[in-house]
């Protein structure tokens, strides 16, 4: 317990299955925790679950490709907290096309998203951050984002990977070597994780292939050394490590969290 006590963390994407996941362990483990996302209900909804419990929390409307919501997210964290020590930019899309399908306007939104909102989330949480003495940036990218994935997610590979280099330029910008911001800057790589994204994966997949859902759900099991799918608290946790001082000496790097997915 108390693995984050008295830090405050930005949360995006809290509507999904990882980024309550997330709300919930920070808040478990003593932080003060501000939800975002362009959905309302679902995180309204854990905000009050985590205020339940005795902890804090509050749910910020946020559009992450929008920088004058990214200005009002901080705004509202220094108002209701005074300060920001993690940022976890977890909101992410996939529009599942093939490459000769997609047009660039969907090329753009996923892109906009994974990509740019984690700029404009770095951009404005460094600043604060600073004020208060430094802190962890959490950037969510993917297995997508290490390696080459079949099926028809060109542009969430291609942000997911702009994701992970990103996060290692940040990290180095923010380090002694660049502007001694005392920022840490991470990435986590998911693998299968039993969100509702991978759900309407295994499904279309299901659907394409003529299998049945479970057929579809026991190819990726089988493709992990684990042999089964990964959930939003095994994401949590990691980034719970990376969100604490337990990780005091680790910047610019990837934690992989997949099963086993990548190493053969």
């Amino acid at each position: 317990m108390d693995r984050v006590k008295g830090k405050v963390a930005i949360i995006t994407g809290a509507a999904g299955g990882l980024g309550k996941a997330q709300a919930l362990l920070l808040a478990r483990e003593g932080a003060k925790v501000v939800l975002t996302d362009i959905l309302e209900s679902e995180p309204k909804a854990t905000v009050e679950e985590i205020r339940r419990a005795g902890s804090e929390a509050i749910f910020v409307r946020h559009d992450v490709t929008s920088e004058q919501d990214w200005a009002e997210v901080i705004k509202q964290t220094l108002t209701s907290f005074e300060r920001l020590d993690v940022l976890v930019n977890n909101a992410g899309i996939l529009i599942s096309k093939a490459i000769a399908d997609m047009s660039l306007e969907d090329w753009r939104r996923v892109t906009s998203v994974n990509l740019d909102g984690v700029f404009l989330g770095t951009k404005h949480a460094i600043g604060a951050m600073k004020k208060s003495g430094g802190g962890s940036i959490v950037n969510i990218s993917s297995v997508a984002g290490l390696v080459g994935m079949a099926g028809d997610s060109s542009a969430y590979a291609a942000s997911k990977g702009g994701v992970r280099l990103f996060t290692k330029s940040s990290a180095l910008q923010c380090s002694t070597l660049g502007h001694d911001y005392k920022v840490r800057v991470n990435s986590v790589h998911p693998g299968f994780i039993l969100t509702s994204m991978l759900e309407n994966i295994i499904r279309k997949t299901a659907e394409n292939t003529g299998c049945t859902y479970e057929e579809s759900r026991k190819i990726r099991e089988d493709a992990t050394m684990i042999g089964r799918l990964g959930t939003p608290e095994d994401i949590a946790y990691a980034v719970l490590y990376l969100a604490s001082d337990e990780s005091s000496y680790v910047t610019g790097t990837e934690l992989v969290v997949d099963g086993g997915y990548t190493a053969r």
